[in-house]
């Protein structure tokens, strides 16, 4: 009796790991998907990097940002560099803003909206500043024409004194 049981066990032990195991596997190709145009990744573990800036974004898009820096942005930022290094990345986070139910009237994140990602290669993206441009929603990349935007906003509004970057770092 004790074999058959046994041997029960280990079918659903199994069954379970390779049902893990799939669902290991989508988040994975969900965190994968690279940008058109300029084939940039959500990198691994971003939710852990320092932060860099908040932000509030007012009307029309009413959004609580954050962006985060991997360790080359963070060393790029205390040091005050006029330009930041390859390999430095960035990384936006948005939100929907929602008034808090607990603490009126303060404001608080609501629906996620968007991750963005700025990743500096002077040689892959020199058309593009040495930027590398990436927005994804809910894991994926948007498409083509919206990725054609990016730099353009870049160029025009943070300048190439200001390396196309917006945030600046509060300690």
């Amino acid at each position: 009796m004790k074999s058959p049981f046994r041997l029960v066990c280990l079918v659903a032990i199994i069954a379970a790991l390779i049902v893990v195991g799939v669902s290991f596997a989508r988040a994975d190709q969900s965190v994968a998907a690279a940008s058109p145009i300029y084939g940039v990744t959500v990198p691994r573990g971003y939710r852990q990097w320092e932060l860099i800036a908040p932000a509030l974004e007012a009307a029309p898009l009413n959004e609580l940002r954050a962006v985060v820096g991997n360790p080359v942005a963070i060393r790029a930022y205390r040091n005050g560099v006029p330009s930041f290094p390859d390999g430095t990345i960035l990384v936006k986070l948005a939100w929907k803003q929602m008034p808090s139910a607990e603490f009126a009237p303060a404001t608080v994140p609501g629906q996620a909206t968007t991750v963005q990602v700025m990743v500096k290669d002077s040689k892959k993206y020199a058309a593009t500043g040495g930027w590398g441009f990436g927005r994804f929603v809910d894991g994926q990349p948007v498409d083509e024409a919206q990725h054609r935007t990016c730099f353009a906003c870049h160029e025009a509004r943070a300048t190439a004194q200001r390396d196309y970057v917006f945030t600046r770092y509060a300690p």
